[in-house]
């Protein structure tokens, strides 16, 4: 019977023992896993680390004096900032916005959650004219479904008749040249963006797509005129919504597909100094179309994503442009915003670049020869900001 009873001992003493080697080995295997985590997460490019967004905008949220009185508790001197009241105040406010996604000092954040598409709205305009609000932001993101941008229609370009009546511009000769370098990478993430006055059987703003009568064309116009100021341009012709369709991707996965085109074009061309990706707005002709002078203008837009490490500088860019473009012809440039948070790219693949913008021009109910016009001015006042850089690098 002692020797049942001491087996038993044993059996009992072995289980137990494999019961704490396994949970000594559980602990090794989860610290050893989470290390790894944390090291991929280090390393890897800032842009493309799963927590760019959920987290570090999360972070930055957070008012710089929760900080301080954190460091106060390691260190009495930064508590000389604090009186006791106002920690409490300022810890509990934080807790508050963290737990519940709302700010006592933002009465929108009561409300946001709520609204369908008020994610949409959540960017922020750094300039603007007197016309810029909510109502005319850029509010197409996921974009219409692929079918309708991809359906035959039937196109009419009045632009090169209209030219020939005399509206064309006195050919520009500059003495100023880049030479063969192209400098200037201009692409198109909507390709296929067109305008209603050239649909004739459309009235559906979103069926103003075209295969050839399109966005594109606005491109090669501000290429052509960059090219006279002497500055040597590409227009890249990708059909990206062909793209899209090949790889069975929606709308919304655009700047996807034409951040293969922008890197293969910086990978061919190490002279590329400047990137552009050029669209048209979805917003009312009365907020896409400025009279000067008896002329008709398409107004721009400029728009940074704001999730990524070029952020200001591409921002910096944006201002000059926008600046200029009004001194030319005020009112012309709407403004400039930045684009952050759910619902929005907040890249635009300007992360590829330190000068790498998103230029809105018109929108669905204006013409080309109207972009046209915008362009010619968007290529004299770009030209001014690029010889004037030169001078001063050189």
């Amino acid at each position: 019977m002692l020797e049942g009873v001491q087996m038993n001992r044993q059996y009992y003493l072995r289980q137990s023992i494999l019961s704490h080697l396994k949970k000594i080995l559980f602990i090794i295997s989860i610290t050893f896993t989470l290390f790894l985590f944390i090291g991929i997460l280090t390393t890897i490019d800032p842009v493309k680390r799963l927590s760019h967004y959920l987290f570090s905008h999360q972070i930055n949220k957070i008012d710089d004096s929760v900080y301080l009185q954190l460091f106060s508790l390691e260190n009495n001197s930064f508590s000389l900032f604090f009186k006791s009241r106002e920690k409490e105040q300022i810890l509990s406010k934080t807790l508050f916005d963290r737990v519940t996604s709302m700010s006592l000092s933002d009465f929108s954040s009561f409300i946001r959650l709520e609204i369908p598409s008020y994610a949409v709205y959540e960017k922020k305009s750094l300039l603007a004219n007197h016309q810029l609000d909510h109502t005319s932001f850029v509010v197409e993101e996921s974009g219409p479904p692929l079918e309708n941008v991809l359906e035959n229609r039937k196109a009419v370009d009045l632009s090169n008749d209209e030219e020939s009546e005399g509206n064309e511009k006195e050919q520009i000769k500059s003495e100023l040249t880049t030479g063969d370098k192209k400098v200037v990478f201009l692409y198109n993430t909507h390709n296929r963006e067109s305008f209603l006055p050239h649909l004739p059987d459309e009235e559906n703003a979103n069926n103003a797509h075209h295969a050839e009568v399109n966005i594109t064309k606005v491109s090669e116009r501000l290429a052509n005129k960059l090219e006279d100021y002497g500055i040597g341009s590409q227009a890249d012709t990708t059909d990206i919504m062909n793209i899209l369709n090949k790889n069975s991707w929606s709308y919304g996965q655009s700047y996807k597909a034409s951040r293969k085109v922008v890197e293969e074009a910086l990978a061919g061309n190490k002279d590329i100094q400047y990137i552009f990706d050029i669209h048209r707005d979805s917003i009312s002709r009365n907020l896409s179309t400025k009279k000067i002078d008896g002329k008709k203008y398409a107004k721009t837009l400029f728009v940074i994503g704001k999730e990524n490490e070029n952020y200001k500088k591409n921002l910096a860019l944006a201002k000059q442009l926008h600046d200029s473009l009004n001194d030319v012809l005020p009112n012309i440039s709407r403004g400039v915003v930045t684009k952050e948070g759910a619902g929005v790219n907040g890249v635009y693949n300007q992360d590829l670049s330190e000068n790498a913008i998103l230029i809105e021009i018109g929108g669905h109910e204006n013409t080309l020869e109207e972009m046209y016009q915008t362009v010619d001015v968007l290529a004299e006042v770009f030209s001014q900001l690029y010889w004037d850089a030169e001078k001063v690098s050189k």
